[in-house]
Formats: structure tokens, sequence, C-alpha cells
């Protein structure tokens, strides 16, 4: 049907931009590449970060329900085996590790009260609408660490454009200057909880940004503590007792 449709639009003096059907399928096909290549890479990510959140919920549920690794050891002819020492070693450092995401978290809390009391004085100071909803949504982003501040600080920006340009300008540059004062703020109230120096505990989000961006930034903290507290519970070999063997030979 192609040739005629062709035949049939030259006599109402229109061009297509096909001849036949091989023309025809390379420009669909172009033209959905352009339009809806991005959304389809989109869709994609979306899809996927959907299923690792569910595949967390799932996880997370489990493991309040039964967190044993090793749910047949009564099974097993040899108690002491490879399987079940590996599995208990592996559920030992696990609950530390939940330890450390515990202790972090809670400084999280305190952290969350801060910025909101200062987000709060700011709002209600230049008159920002809805600032007592915003109050609220300031202080449960601020559970998460570092993306709370992205989010509520992105919510108050968005409110603030629709009010007029200099509100919006005004609250971004409050909220970056008081996020960047933060930095050290937190350093210092989680290097305190975990009992860290600040330094380290910013050269851990430093690290941590650039080997995993923004998830690095979350878990710098609870992975500094984990290492800590693993390394505490292990015993060096004291070398001093230890003669080198020319020492050794000369005495």
């Amino acid at each position: 049907l192609i040739p005629k449709l062709v035949e049939y639009a030259a006599g109402w003096n229109v061009e297509l931009p096909f001849k036949d059907l091989q023309e025809l399928l390379s420009l669909v096909r172009i033209e959905a590449l352009e339009r809806f290549g991005l959304v389809g890479m989109l869709g994609t990510n979306l899809l996927r970060q959907v299923a690792f959140v569910v595949i967390g919920m799932v996880v997370a549920i489990s493991l309040f329900h039964n967190a044993t690794i090793v749910i047949d050891r009564d099974n097993h002819t040899l108690k002491n085996n490879l399987y079940s020492i590996t599995a208990d070693e592996i559920g030992n450092r696990f609950e530390l590790f939940y330890k450390s995401f515990h202790t972090v978290m809670g400084a999280q809390i305190i952290i969350s009260s801060i910025n909101t009391v200062f987000t709060g004085i700011f709002l209600f100071a230049v008159g920002y609408p809805y600032w007592q909803l915003l109050i609220v949504l300031t202080f449960l982003c601020g559970l998460l660490p570092i993306l709370g501040n992205i989010l509520s600080n992105t919510l108050i920006v968005c409110v603030g454009l629709t009010v007029d340009i200099q509100h919006a300008l005004g609250a971004l540059a409050f909220l970056v200057v008081i996020h960047k004062l933060e930095y050290f703020l937190n350093s210092k109230i989680i290097g305190n909880r975990i009992q860290n120096p600040m330094w380290m505990t910013l050269l851990g989000l430093i690290l941590g940004e650039r080997l995993m961006c923004l998830p690095g930034m979350i878990l710098a903290p609870v992975i500094l503590h984990y290492i800590k507290m693993e390394t505490s519970r292990l015993a060096a070999e004291d070398a001093v007792t230890a003669q080198p063997p020319a020492e050794a030979k000369a005495a």
C-alpha cells in the first residue's frame, strides 16, 4: 500500500518523507529513539529502583520474622561444620553492623532536630507560606542522612517560587550557607556519638562520595563505626616480645 499512498500524496502535491517500507521503518525508528529513548531509559532505572525497594522491604520483614541463617542446624550430622561456623560469623558481623547503623541514626535524629529549628526560624521570619507544613517535612526528611537535606531544600525552594523569585533565591542562599556549616556540626555530633575525631568523619564522607557518590556519603559514618568496633574485638600479637633472629642468635 505504501507506493499507492506515495502516488496519491504526490497527486495532491504533498511530499512524504518516505518512498517505500524501509524508509518508513527507518524514519519511525529514528523518531522513536529521539523522542522516547530518554523516557525509556528513565523508566528502566525507575523500575530497577522500585524492584530494589520491594526486595529490601521483603528482606527486612523476613529478617524481623526470623534472622536465623542456618534453619536446619539440628539436622546436620556434624555440628561444627564449616557452613554453620561461617553462618555464625556472618550473623555476628551483621549484628555488629546493625548496631553501628542504629548508633549513627540516633545521631541523625539530633542533627535533624537542629536543622529543623534553624530552618523553622528562617521560614517564620520571612513569612513563608505553609511554613508549619514545611517544618514538619524538614524534620521527616532530615532523618535521611544527606539525602534528606536535598529533599527538604527542594521543597522549600519550590514553595518560594510560587511567591516570587526573591523568596526562592533567599531560601536557596540561606539553605546553602546553613548546610555548609552543618557539615562540620554533623561531623562533630556523629563523631562524638561513634567516638571518632571530626576530621576522620569528614574524610570518610569525602571518600564515600568519591567511591559511591550519595550512598557512599550515607554509609560512610556507619562503616567507620563498624570498622572500629570490628577491629577493636581482634587481639594483635605483641611484636615486642618476639626477638629478631640476629638478636636471638647473639643471646
